[in-house]
């Protein structure tokens, strides 16, 4: 797998493509969270050994889950600038009115690194779990609060299409930049000249979305779709004794990098 795009599943029969799709979504919200809850060095290196054994099981390849990150390079960039130059601290480095203190070359690194963990995360999810399965997982997590009148249903299809569609926007994308630079435009200079050369980008891209959404609802109700009532599923979750061992992995994955935090913070003071 050369190219892995956000939001591309790839069916196999990993460990990872495996677990029940509710695991998989539970654990990644609390791998995405641990970070926030444990914020020391050795957490994070617990975490990150962790998420690179869970991408060797699922058989996707480190450098094309790393690739992902493209998709939030420039924002990876404006964070670690902002946090650099906004963490009051003692200067190490001044010019002009502005510093550059240690704690917020500290700050800066553990937001990218936050930022980095929760795309590749993600993507892991997505590329182990088809759309179908994460909306059945999704509306299966949720349905206690189709009780109180919530369209669990109608989410989880929403959840669907929205899934589908995000790798085919992002290879047309890649298609329309390609034509673009085959017809003379230059997506490189300063970056007012850059957004300027996004504009022809992002206007057909818009269009298609829209051609593509009003496409689906025209085949929706040629099928006769009419909501969520009297629906029903193919397959049914059910836990096995693999996903409970996969749950209980990832608990004490968290509670281990928890308590790593904990001493650490005990230890400083």
């Amino acid at each position: 797998m050369s190219l892995l795009l956000p939001g591309m599943h790839v069916a196999a029969t990993s460990v990872m493509h495996r677990l029940d799709p509710r695991v998989k979504m539970v654990s990644a919200m609390l791998l995405i969270a641990l970070p926030f809850a444990a914020p020391s060095v050795p957490s994070y290196v617990i975490l990150s050994v962790f998420v690179t054994v869970t991408a060797r099981l699922s058989g996707v390849p480190l450098a094309a889950l790393l690739r992902t990150l493209r998709t939030v390079l420039w924002i990876g960039v404006f964070m670690f600038v902002f946090y650099l130059f906004t963490t009051p601290g003692e200067p190490m480095v001044a010019f002009g009115g502005i510093s550059v203190t240690w704690a917020g070359i500290v700050a800066a690194s553990t937001q990218v690194y936050r930022l980095c963990l929760l795309v590749i995360i993600a993507s892991l999810l997505t590329y182990t779990t088809s759309p179908t399965q994460l909306a059945h997982g999704f509306e299966a997590l949720l349905n206690p609060l189709s009780r109180v009148r919530l369209p669990v249903r109608e989410l989880s299809m929403v959840l669907t299409i929205a899934l589908r569609f995000v790798p085919t926007l992002t290879q047309e994308i890649e298609k329309i930049v390609k034509a673009q630079q085959a017809r003379g435009v230059d997506f490189g200079g300063n970056v007012l000249g850059r957004i300027r050369s996004w504009v022809p980008v992002f206007v057909p891209i818009f269009v298609s979305a829209f051609r593509r959404a009003e496409q689906l609802a025209l085949a929706m109700e040629a099928r006769g779709y009419r909501g969520a009532e009297h629906r029903t599923r193919l397959y049914r979750l059910q836990l096995t004794p693999q996903d409970i061992l996969a749950s209980l992995i990832v608990l004490a994955v968290g509670l281990l990098s928890l308590g790593v935090a904990r001493l650490k913070i005990l230890g400083g003071v």
